[in-house]
């Protein structure tokens, strides 16, 4: 059996307060959604990064508790 969807999806304002790796955002209708990630070394790094606050590390930046609703 096939069968066709036609849709029109108007958005006036879209908020996405966290979204990872591995989430989906979807709007409209899909008939399958299959997981696939990648995970690249684009920067040929060789070790690990360097701890925040250690010289050749990023400093630390204190970040505001999330906004619940």
């Amino acid at each position: 059996m096939r069968m066709k969807v036609q849709q029109n999806i108007t958005i006036h304002h879209l908020r996405i307060n966290a979204i990872s790796n591995s989430s989906i955002l979807q709007i409209g209708t899909a008939g399958l959604i299959k997981p696939l990630s990648y995970l690249y070394n684009t920067g040929g790094f060789t070790k690990p990064a360097p701890e925040p606050g250690q010289p050749g590390g990023l400093p630390r930046v204190p970040l505001p508790p999330p906004e619940l609703k």
